[in-house]
């Protein structure tokens, strides 16, 4: 009876928070918000418009008091305030009842995290209604959504490409063994496709539309078929609105440059791999997760450079706040690779 009342009670929250998505685990109910993270508020005020999606369809184009605001940049809190509504608004969105209760939150943050925006990270979950705050390394829990089995004596590897940051990481023992973090990421791509239509075609374009470019036609190897995307976005020397039509051949070009980055730090994570680990990566290969693993040719590009396996799996957007809700299920079990967050 007492194990049923405490299990109702129970609101406890798992957080994925992405510079570009925030995905919230509910115990109990499985994956219950996905959204962009964005914020659209009123600059005199300081009043939220809108959260998420809604606000997302805001970018580029707001009045002069209302700014569409992405608070996370390179996969930490650009803007702690910001970053505070938007966590109470989908912590409250999450929450279907017991509101009375304030929920215990696992946030998954980059490996490369800093001891001051660790506590940024904690502080805004704390503000935003939390009772109890744990922290949980991206690759970490990328790797337990995936089902590795990170606790056995074998090497894991795991690169997660997300919107702000590319995390690689070799897990055994319920730790990361070698890793290299690199804010270079999902954000970078879509400013290098701005930077290559402004340069080449005097064209400006907003995020939205190099977000969407690098999702239909974004490539890192050669396509069996090359395609091309009508464009619109406004003249530099006219100043008046205009139609481009790019190729899959010249984004995969602009692309290049923070791919090969992405490649580098790949093989950085491999040269500090102990050699008994690294044999265990020839034989499992390498899983890719995160929205970047979605752009065509990626895992060939990888296989080709590294001559090992490259898995991406079925859902690589959800891996991340898949495994901090099975660390939510059991977080007793999952304590040696928890960073829990306390006063000092």
């Amino acid at each position: 009876m007492f194990s049923w009342f405490s299990n109702y009670l129970s609101n406890d929250v798992a957080i994925d928070l992405g510079t570009a998505n925030t995905l919230i685990f509910v115990k109990g109910e499985g994956i219950v918000l996905n959204e962009p993270s964005v914020v659209a508020i009123d600059q005199s005020t300081g009043k939220v418009y809108a959260v998420g999606a809604e606000a997302k369809t805001m970018l580029g184009k707001t009045p002069d008091h209302i700014a569409a605001i992405r608070p996370l940049k390179d996969g930490v809190i650009a803007d702690f305030e910001i970053t505070e509504k938007m966590l109470r608004v989908f912590i409250r969105r999450s929450q279907n009842k017991k509101l009375f209760i304030r929920p215990r939150i696992v946030i998954a943050v980059p490996s490369g995290i800093t001891e001051v925006e660790r506590r940024a990270v904690r502080d805004s979950a704390e503000h935003a209604g939390a009772r109890e705050v744990f922290l949980i390394a991206e690759p970490i829990a990328a790797a337990i959504g995936v089902g590795l089995p990170v606790d056995k004596p074998a090497g894991n590897m795991i690169i997660d490409i997300g919107g702000g940051t590319t995390e690689i990481a070799v897990i055994a023992l319920d730790g990361i063994v070698a890793n290299c973090s690199i804010r270079v990421a999902g954000d970078e791509m879509d400013e290098a496709i701005v930077q290559h239509v402004k340069k080449n075609y005097n064209m400006l374009i907003g995020e939205q539309t190099a977000e969407m470019i690098k999702i239909r036609i974004g490539s890192a190897w050669k396509l069996e078929k090359e395609i091309d995307l009508e464009i619109k976005g406004r003249d530099l020397v006219a100043g008046i609105p205009k139609t481009l039509k790019l190729s899959s051949v010249e984004i995969r070009e602009a692309l290049s440059e923070t791919v090969t980055q992405i490649v580098e730090a790949l093989k950085q994570a491999l040269e500090q791999t102990p050699p008994e680990l690294a044999a265990d990566i020839v034989d499992r290969g390498i899983v890719m997760t995160g929205g970047g693993a979605l752009l065509k040719g990626l895992d060939t590009l990888l296989k080709e450079q590294t001559n090992l396996p490259v898995n991406v799996v079925d859902d690589p957007l959800l891996c991340v706040v898949l495994g901090a809700g099975k660390v939510l299920d059991n977080v007793h079990m999952y304590d040696r690779i928890l960073m829990k967050s306390t006063h000092d």
